[in-house]
């Protein structure tokens, strides 16, 4: 547990226990026992059941639910393979307790940052306020990651339109829409921290809040244009394997239409027949290769004509 005192503007570390009027105190607890979570905020912190019940199962969406001494809020981090992971925020008059699973090293930074920067560690809202905007600052990482992402799925599908894709597309649309759900929520959140009286704020704190909702309206814009952009670029190459299977049909029925009166040619002079007139010519056979060449040459120059090819 991190400890500030107000009267000497001072910041420490100790065993958990509870803060004194002159204290400000941050609580993190990372991949707790239920044991530990009861013992935290039930004994000692004196929370409501129903908030000791989410901190110990850490399965809900993004909210916050007011009790009498203190609020709930549930946010969630991004990690690298882009899956959300919860973080339970407990906040009080003079508390901040962090609950979650699996390490975060960003709320490391931030804990190592308030000893060095006790200024930061003033009051509970504006550890709130790092927390929050640590998390925002992460989204907009992982939508530069998928900016750079499909950027390369359209330089490959222009390449090769035959790529196989679309497992890749699908997958990606699957998260978008994970990330989106999770934010938009955490954007109602945000706006009722800053637009309401948030008990545990100060009233010039309400600005920075603003600015982190400012930040996550367009990581939700961002992640809908995304979406918008898979769909196009997979009806897109759709669109290119469909025209390029045009190109070959058209090409393989140009050649077939042209070797069709040759091959009927060749058919008749190749029937089992005693007396066929053209057989008994001296130059028969040079007579035959120049109808045909002269044949498949006019089909050519119509086809061109027609710009069929």
């Amino acid at each position: 547990m991190l400890i500030y005192e107000s009267t000497q503007a001072t910041v420490h570390e100790e065993k958990v226990r509870i803060p004194a009027p002159n204290e400000v105190v941050w609580v993190q607890m990372e991949n707790p026992t239920p044991e530990e979570v009861k013992h935290v905020l039930g004994d000692l912190f004196k929370c409501h059941p129903l908030l000791v019940e989410d901190a110990i199962k850490l399965n809900q969406r993004p909210k916050m639910d007011t009790y009498k001494n203190h609020i709930f809020l549930t946010f969630f981090a991004v990690s690298e393979e882009l899956e959300p992971q919860e973080i339970a925020i407990v906040i009080g008059s003079n508390f901040v307790i962090t609950v979650y699973k699996d390490k975060l090293p960003f709320i490391d930074q931030l804990f190592h940052m308030c000893q060095e920067v006790p200024e930061r560690f003033s009051h509970p809202g504006a550890i709130l306020h790092a927390i929050l905007d640590r998390c925002v600052d992460d989204y907009t990482v992982i939508v530069e990651h998928l900016d750079d992402r499909l950027d390369s799925m359209e330089q490959a599908v222009y390449q090769n339109p035959a790529i196989r894709i679309a497992q890749d597309i699908f997958q990606l649309k699957r998260i978008m829409h994970q990330l989106r759900r999770v934010i938009v929520d955490e954007r109602i959140t945000l706006a009722a921290i800053a637009h309401h009286s948030f008990p545990y704020t100060r009233e010039e704190d309400d600005v920075y809040f603003l600015d982190i909702m400012d930040h996550i309206s367009r990581v939700v814009d961002s992640l809908d244009i995304f979406r918008e952009s898979l769909t196009g670029l997979l009806e897109l190459q759709m669109s290119m394997k469909s025209d390029r299977m045009n190109e070959i049909m058209k090409t393989l029925t140009i050649f077939s239409t042209i070797f069709l009166p040759l091959t009927f040619i060749v058919g008749v002079y190749g029937m089992n027949f005693k007396i066929i007139p053209e057989l008994g010519w001296d130059y028969g056979y040079l007579y035959v290769w120049i109808l045909m060449i002269g044949i498949g040459f006019l089909m050519w120059y119509f086809f061109k004509r027609k710009h069929w090819f």
